[in-house]
């Protein structure tokens, strides 16, 4: 019945915008080919012909799963407890664009989520296509590589190839992470429910490790931890200069030559963290190989949010049933109303998006 409604809804959307036909048509055909060439776990456990390796990987993904739900109190349903065999690397490529001097990222609109600030596409060539329409407009651009995302419980997302050979705790965190959004979303407002869903999987990994991990797994996952921190906290630092800088309205070339200054100082201030802190670690190199509005927001959207989340996990003593119960609150409030909750005046987050 989900699986009928959903498609009701993308008919009506078609019907009302034919000039979108062609994108919902590749989203219809990908999300259909995920889920008509998927197997139940236990069906590929008892299989006999299923390789030792991934019956392994199969194992602990139901062993994450059955963590999710009893520990961490996410949905108990039939999600990541089948499998599907992509045969690429990854699920979708998301593009996420910005105006020339604008750190906010272009917003879609679509069924059911609202708007968000990128578009995906089940095909590496049509996402591309799509992103060199948006450069020829003069847009930022970034075509960023996703190997797994969230229907937000209107069917029963599998397990993916894209991940499933992940190491244990990232293995955990992206399944954490997805259960999530099917606890809590908040319509066109992306920068909340990504965050929200980062707070989730960060907390969710470190109980996982606390027990069934072990002390090299703890330090790996701290390590990888303060990395994505520093990272995140070193884009928005220079994201912050470039909104101020888009802000004086300056003639363009001189725009120009101060964002290329603020985005040299972002490598420079990278290449710093690599060699005093990271131990010349270069797993963000080809991230800022070239960077742009785009690029720095689609990192903003995972990270600006989730320091608040995680003071409300603090405030509940850990209790994530209360968590969840006030995040479901915030999400069906006003956009405005809940940026004010959160401790962001509107119009500073209006800006921050």
């Amino acid at each position: 019945m989900k699986a009928l409604a959903l498609i009701s809804l993308i008919a009506a959307a078609l019907a009302a915008g034919c000039s979108n036909f062609g994108y919902y048509l590749q989203s219809i055909e990908g999300q259909f080919g995920l889920l008509q060439n998927r197997q139940t776990i236990a069906q590929m456990l008892a299989d006999p012909a299923t390789p030792p390796a991934l019956k392994d990987r199969l194992q602990r993904a139901l062993t994450i799963r059955d963590f999710a739900s009893n520990e961490l109190k996410l949905p108990e349903n039939e999600s990541y407890r089948s499998y599907t065999d992509l045969q690429r690397p990854y699920v979708v490529w998301n593009v996420f664009a910005a105006a020339e001097f604008s750190i906010k990222p272009e917003q879609w609109c679509f069924p059911i989520v609202g708007c968000v600030g990128y578009r995906g596409y089940f095909k590496k060539a049509s996402a591309e296509e799509f992103a060199q329409e948006l450069q020829a407009q003069g847009l930022d651009v970034f075509v960023g590589e996703v190997p797994a995302y969230s229907t937000l419980g209107w069917f029963s997302d599998p397990v993916l190839n894209t991940f499933i050979r992940y190491p244990d705790q990232e293995y955990a965190r992206l399944i954490f992470h997805e259960l999530a959004h099917q606890v809590a979303y908040a319509s066109n407002d992306t920068e909340f429910n990504e965050s929200f869903a980062v707070a989730v999987e960060t907390e969710g990994v470190t109980r996982w490790i606390a027990r069934f991990g072990d002390e090299k797994m703890r330090e790996n996952f701290l390590r990888s931890q303060q990395r994505r921190e520093q990272f995140a906290a070193l884009v928005l630092k220079h994201r912050r200069d470039l909104g101020a800088l888009y802000l004086t309205r300056l003639a363009p070339a001189a725009m120009r030559e101060r964002k290329a200054a603020i985005f040299a100082a972002l490598k420079e201030g990278y290449l710093q963290l690599k060699k005093t802190e990271w131990g010349g670690y270069a797993g963000y190199d080809r991230f800022l190989d070239e960077p742009n509005n785009a690029k720095l927001a689609s990192i903003s959207i995972y990270s600006t949010l989730v320091p608040q989340f995680q003071q409300m996990i603090a405030r509940h003593n850990g209790d994530l049933a209360a968590f969840y119960a006030e995040v479901k609150r915030l999400a069906a409030l006003d956009k405005d109303e809940r940026a004010a909750r959160l401790g962001i005046p509107p119009p500073e987050r209006a800006e921050s998006l």
